[in-house]
């Protein structure tokens, strides 16, 4: 017994990086998304433009993450299934998100463009940059079907262990990006529309390909021709998981509306720092945030499978690895944070501004590596209610500390509120999973 432990720990340590590893990529390169719409108009066009664009980023990121959200639930019942040996599910399930995903998507992302100057108007974006904000946004909008469908397909791909496809999707659309941004802000001269441009039609290619690329390895995932239609059974399943991961997604969203608007006082030179450092501060806290989507998926499958003991094994193998990987993020950031700001275009003022939220919030990424792990863990084994309501409550933690210590912190205080969020969100997910692991004890399920 002691000596297999070892031995299956470095196993599942290995899944989880096989597992990972195109997560970790494929979300990178998705990030390319916006660090080429910001470092080519911000390059381009100057610090105006580069602040028109982060000014629609927290609007943009409420259709992202609530689509992203929602297909982690889609995800979550894709794995059990998979674990349970159940196949003929994963196409009905595929059509059933598809459907239903799709129309709520399109319906809300309609409606945004018909009140998106009230809604820029309400954000206090300022006015020197409200006409390429109004402009960006518009455009943008227009891809959310495309992303819908990559992301219900990608859903299903890695709830049956196939992390590589969406690596592929996003290596195409990633460089048809770049090199639309490139010919559409430069020669053609579109500025910050054209960078939006470009970001739709990336996300058409993205769809496609993935879609072609389910249908020649894995035709059984593919609803037959005629039959695709929602499933109501599986529709219920589904959102059980899915619903509160979304919700949770969207008052995250809401939430950022309140902070962008409170950012938005601060002027044009920190909007666009701490917009830009938020677009460096994404691209290096993926690796924790994927190892999380691969805990959930591998404690899914081991769920499914009745497997409680190496489901366990999965969360300690995910925190050691988000742990180093945590820390290493921590001494980058540290050493190179501010020069990256800087390479965006922006002004000194404003690339002092982001140099100094990275020392600020950087010493706190190995507690949200943590956080991400154990949530991981509880989204595995169907726990979703929790975790969405742990990222609500630090949330609202963290835009109360805001308003409350502006007074004393001025703009670094988005860092310190930010932080002090994490720690009360990984002291939760402690107490929880400690609940969790009792339960499972007394009656031999955690649920």
């Amino acid at each position: 017994m002691s000596t297999d432990h070892p031995q299956q720990q470095s196993s599942l340590v290995r899944a989880l990086v096989s597992f990972c590893v195109p997560l970790v990529l494929a979300s990178l390169l998705q990030q390319l998304y916006n660090w080429a719409d910001a470092f080519i108009v911000g390059n381009i066009e100057g610090e105006a433009a580069l602040a028109a664009v982060g000014a629609t980023t927290v609007v943009v990121n409420f259709f992202v993450q609530a689509i992203t959200g929602f297909c982690s639930g889609v995800s979550i019942l894709s794995a059990r299934r998979f674990g349970q040996g159940d196949r003929e599910a994963q196409p009905r399930i595929l059509s059933t998100f598809l459907i239903a995903l799709g129309g709520a998507a399109v319906t809300v992302a309609a409606l945004t463009l018909v009140f998106s100057r009230p809604l820029l108007t309400m954000m206090r974006t300022p006015a020197d940059i409200f006409p390429i904000s109004l402009a960006y946004l518009r455009v943008i909008l227009l891809g959310i079907p495309f992303l819908t469908l990559y992301n219900v397909c990608a859903a299903i791909l890695r709830g049956i262990g196939d992390s590589k496809a969406p690596f592929y999707a996003v290596v195409v659309s990633s460089l048809s990006n770049v090199a639309l941004d490139l010919l559409f802000v430069g020669p053609f001269g579109w500025g910050a529309a054209g960078a939006a441009a470009a970001t739709v039609l990336a996300q058409a290619l993205m769809a496609v390909y993935i879609w072609f690329y389910a249908r020649r390895k894995h035709p059984f995932l593919l609803p037959v021709a005629g039959q695709a239609r929602t499933d109501g059974p599986l529709l219920r399943q589904g959102c059980r998981l899915a619903l509160p991961i979304a919700l949770q997604s969207v008052v995250s969203s809401f939430g950022n509306l309140i902070l962008q608007n409170f950012m938005n006082g601060f002027g044009t030179p920190t909007v666009a720092a701490i917009t830009t450092a938020y677009r460096v501060d994404s691209v290096i806290m993926l690796p924790v945030i994927n190892l999380g989507t691969g805990i959930a998926t591998l404690v899914s499958q081991n769920t499914g499978a009745g497997d409680h003991a190496r489901a366990r094994d999965c969360l300690k193998a995910g925190i050691a690895l988000s742990a180093l990987v945590s820390l290493g993020m921590t001494a980058i950031v540290q050493s190179i944070g501010g020069p990256v700001i800087a390479l965006f275009g922006v002004g000194p003022e404003s690339a002092a501004i982001g140099a100094e939220f990275f020392r600020c919030i950087s010493w706190f990424y190995l507690v949200f590596g943590l956080c991400m792990a154990i949530r991981g863990y509880l989204d595995g084994i169907g726990d979703v209610v929790f975790a969405g309501l742990n990222r609500v409550t630090s949330l609202a933690v963290r835009i109360g500390l805001s308003y409350l210590l502006a007074p004393l912190f001025f703009n670094m205080v988005i860092a310190y509120a930010e932080a002090i969020s994490w720690c009360l969100m990984l002291a939760l997910y402690l107490l929880r999973y400690s609940w969790r692991q009792s339960r499972l004890r007394r009656t031999g399920s955690p649920l």
